[in-house]
């Protein structure tokens, strides 16, 4: 006889490929956008493609659709594995796509360009003080000579 396993020890999964979803409900659901109404407007304004074309949000996706996602300076291309109408824990929404290689390695690399091209900046700890002022006024200056 086998002990039976805890709850807590058990990982959640994504529920099984179902009817279709709407596109915005399933990019809620995915924790794509933080509700659904900036899903909504993410694919309104032509930053969602399903299949390389331009999707509305009634979309109906199924199971094995392409996804382009656009987010700011953040692109993903995501295939989905499964389908959910209702928001679950980040376990359960990381299980209901998968982003392709290298989509995932476009994003690591623009992040630590990001990164690198802030490492050279420090903002000052204070305010300049009246001397920095004038220096800086006098710098300003400097295509008028």
């Amino acid at each position: 006889m086998t002990a039976a396993t805890p709850a807590a020890d058990v990982e959640p999964r994504p529920p099984a490929a179902g009817p279709p979803v709407r596109l915005d409900l399933w990019l809620w659901a995915a924790r794509m956008f933080k509700t659904r109404s900036l899903a909504r407007a993410a694919i309104e304004a032509g930053k969602v493609e399903v299949g390389g074309q331009r999707a509305k949000p009634a979309r109906l996706l199924r199971v094995g659709d392409a996804l382009k996602v656009n987010r700011g300076d953040e692109v993903r291309e995501l295939e989905v594995l499964a389908l959910s109408p209702s928001r679950g824990p980040a376990r359960v929404a990381q299980g209901l796509y998968r982003e392709i290689e290298a989509s995932r390695i476009q994003r690591e690399a623009l992040r630590l360009q990001r990164r690198d091209e802030r490492a050279g900046y420090q903002a000052p700890l204070t305010k300049p003080d009246r001397r920095a002022r004038k220096l800086i006024r006098a710098l300003g200056d400097i295509d008028a000579l």
